[in-house]
C-alpha cells in the first residue's frame, strides 16, 4: 500500500501542481465505468475548484464517495432530473456518458445509442452553459464530436475553440507500447498521434520521436496495429465484461488537466486532440486530431503535421476516407 508521501509523488507526476486559475468542472456520465475513476482523478487535480457529477443513476453516491478525498475541491452529485443544475456555471464539461463496447463491436456499432445521448447533453450545455469548454469521450468520437458541433450550431452557440474530442488514450498507448519495445521510460517515448479515434483513422507519427525512428518492418507494422486496435485488446481481456475504462479515465483526466493549464494561462501546452481543423478541409474532412496548442481561449493554434515517412503517408491516406465518412455520419444524425 502506498504511503501518503509516495501517493502524492505519483499524483504530482501525473498532474501539474500549478493552480493559478481554478475552475468548475462537470462530468456527464459520472456513474459509469469511465465516469467514476475520471471523477476521482479530477478530484485530485489542483485546478478544479468544484466538481459537478451527473448521471441518470448513481451520481450522488459517486459524489459522496469522491467528496471524502482530501483535496480542496467541492463535489456535488446530481440525479437524472437535475441536469441543468449540474451544468450551472461550469467552465469545462467532460462527457464520458454512453454504453461501452462489447466483444465484436466496433466504435461505429455504438453509434445509434451514444449519438442520442451526446446530442441531448449537448443541447443542455447550449442552453445552460453555452461558453463551456466541452471534452467528448463518448464513442465513436469521430462522429460524436460533429454531433455536438451541429447541436451547438443549431442553438447558435458553437465556438470551435471550445470543442474537443479526447484522443489522448491513443497517445498514452503509443508512448507505453513504444516504451515497452525500446526498453525506455514512456515519458521519453511520447508519440504524436493524428487523424481520428478509431481503427485505421488512428495515425501514429513514430518517425517524429527518436525512439520511433528505429522501428522498421514487421515491428513497425505490429506496433501501429496495436496502437490502432489497443481497445480490442482490453475488450477481449475483460471477456465481455467491459472495455477500456481505467486507462480512458486516466487519458481523459490527463487531457482535462492540459486544457485547464492552458485556460489558466500556462504557455506551451501542446497535445493532440480532435477539433475543427483546416488541415484537411480541402479533402472534406472538417475535424481532425493533431497537435493543438491550448490556451486561455481553448484552441489557440493548430499545428501542422510535419514531415511524414512513406509509411505514415500511407496510413494517413487510409485514414482520410474513413474519417470523412464518420464525420458525415455524425452531422447527418443531427440534420
Amino acid at each position: 500500500m502506498l504511503s501518503r508521501t509516495a501517493f502524492r509523488a505519483v499524483q504530482s507526476r501525473s498532474f501539474s501542481s500549478s493552480a493559478a486559475r481554478q475552475t468548475k468542472v462537470a462530468v456527464l456520465g459520472a456513474g459509469g465505468g469511465i465516469g467514476q475513476p475520471l471523477s476521482l482523478l479530477l478530484k485530485l487535480d489542483p485546478h478544479v475548484t468544484a466538481l459537478s457529477l451527473y448521471d441518470i443513476r448513481g451520481a450522488p453516491g459517486v459524489a459522496a464517495d469522491v467528496s471524502h478525498i482530501d483535496s480542496a475541491s467541492h463535489v456535488t452529485g446530481y440525479p437524472a432530473d437535475k441536469l441543468d443544475e449540474a451544468l450551472k456555471d461550469v467552465k469545462v464539461v467532460v462527457i464520458p456518458a454512453g454504453v461501452p463496447r462489447k466483444p465484436g463491436m466496433t466504435r461505429d456499432d455504438l453509434f445509434n445509442t451514444n449519438a442520442s445521448i451526446v446530442r441531448d447533453l449537448a443541447a443542455a450545455i447550449a442552453r445552460v452553459s453555452p461558453e463551456a469548454h466541452i471534452l467528448v469521450i463518448s464513442n465513436p468520437v469521430n462522429s460524436t464530436v460533429p454531433i455536438v458541433a451541429e447541436t451547438l450550431k443549431k442553438a447558435g452557440v458553437f465556438d470551435p475553440r471550445r470543442l474537443f474530442g479526447v484522443t489522448t488514450l491513443d497517445v498514452v498507448r503509443a508512448a507505453r507500447f513504444l516504451g515497452e519495445i525500446t526498453n525506455a521510460d514512456p515519458k521519453e517515448t511520447v508519440v504524436t498521434v493524428v487523424g481520428g479515434h478509431s481503427g485505421a483513422t488512428i495515425v501514429p507519427l513514430l518517425s517524429q520521436t527518436p525512439f520511433g525512428k528505429a522501428i522498421k518492418g514487421e515491428a513497425y507494422e505490429k506496433i501501429v496495429h496495436r496502437i490502432q486496435y489497443g481497445g480490442d485488446e482490453v475488450v477481449k481481456a475483460k471477456d465481455g465484461a467491459g472495455s477500456a475504462t481505467l486507462s480512458m479515465a486516466y487519458a481523459g483526466a490527463k487531457f482535462a488537466n492540459a486544457l485547464l493549464r492552458g485556460l489558466s494561462g500556462e504557455k506551451g501546452v501542446v497535445t493532440p486532440t480532435f477539433v475543427k481543423s483546416p488541415l484537411f478541409e480541402d479533402q472534406g474532412v472538417e475535424f481532425f486530431s493533431s497537435d493543438v496548442e491550448l490556451g486561455v481561449n481553448g484552441v489557440e493554434n493548430i499545428l501542422p503535421l510535419g514531415n511524414l515517412t512513406p509509411e505514415e503517408q500511407a496510413l494517413l491516406d487510409a485514414c482520410i476516407p474513413d474519417l470523412k465518412k464518420n464525420i458525415e455520419k455524425g452531422k447527418a444524425f443531427v440534420a
